[in-house]
């Protein structure tokens, strides 16, 4: 089954990559990425292209990259996207693999996206403990660092920060969502049993940017520098 990795270079989607890695029923063909122009990053993510670039060559798999302007109307995104999903019939993709663990809306725009396409979208990680989830992320050996959080649910502090032991006895989990879900951070995995070598990177420079609503000083995103 010849099969697309819906992927924003963080934890989740690298952990549903690898989960169906494991299945030999799948032909692993590309990684869907959206990324935002004039910007050259990872959309939300705000990962620096160069650093997707050598994450593809380290899993052994090509990018299918999707660019959208800055200020993305959905009508724009749909086309766009609408335009990605020919280009991966025409090049014979029958699944598409999302890293969603519990968000149930979310996982049923996916579903209506395809609906009408012949591709089926699989879930690896729906329904599971996202406890069990961040566990077995760690004890595979994934290395990840967060790059943008949102600072209405978590301290400004975890930008930057080791997906590790110390960040989940540091984390809010009573709280707030261990594998982010919910929007409370966005990350990027630098390491794996999955790549071939470790990415390397040194923290950069810290940037604010606003509340699309309210206008308030909200996401935090903690540059990533290639080294």
């Amino acid at each position: 089954m010849k099969t697309v990795i819906a992927f924003s270079g963080g934890k989740d989607s690298t952990l549903a990559l690898y989960e169906i890695q494991q299945n030999q029923e799948y032909e692993i063909d590309s990684l869907l990425v959206t990324l935002t122009e004039g910007y050259d990053r990872v959309s939300i993510h705000g990962v620096r292209y160069e650093l997707l670039k050598r994450q593809s060559e380290s899993l052994g798999i090509p990018l299918r990259e999707v660019w959208i302007p800055e200020a993305c109307s959905n009508e724009m995104y749909q086309e766009r996207m609408g335009r990605a999903v020919s280009g991966m019939l025409e090049d014979g993709v029958t699944h598409m693999v999302f890293g969603d663990i519990h968000l149930k809306d979310v996982r049923e725009y996916r579903e209506k996206m395809l609906s009408e396409t012949g591709i089926t979208p699989v879930f690896p990680l729906w329904g599971r403990l996202v406890g069990e989830i961040s566990r077995e992320f760690i004890d595979l050996g994934f290395q990840t660092v967060l790059t943008c959080v949102d600072m209405d649910q978590l301290d400004r502090a975890f930008a930057g920060r080791v997906y590790d032991e110390g960040f989940i006895r540091d984390y809010p989990e009573d709280t707030h969502d261990i594998c982010g879900e919910n929007g409370e951070f966005h990350s990027f995995v630098f390491d794996g049993p999955n790549f071939g070598y470790a990415i390397g990177y040194e923290l950069g420079e810290e940037r604010v940017t606003p509340d699309t609503v309210s206008g308030r000083d909200r996401f935090l995103f903690r540059d990533l520098v290639p080294k």
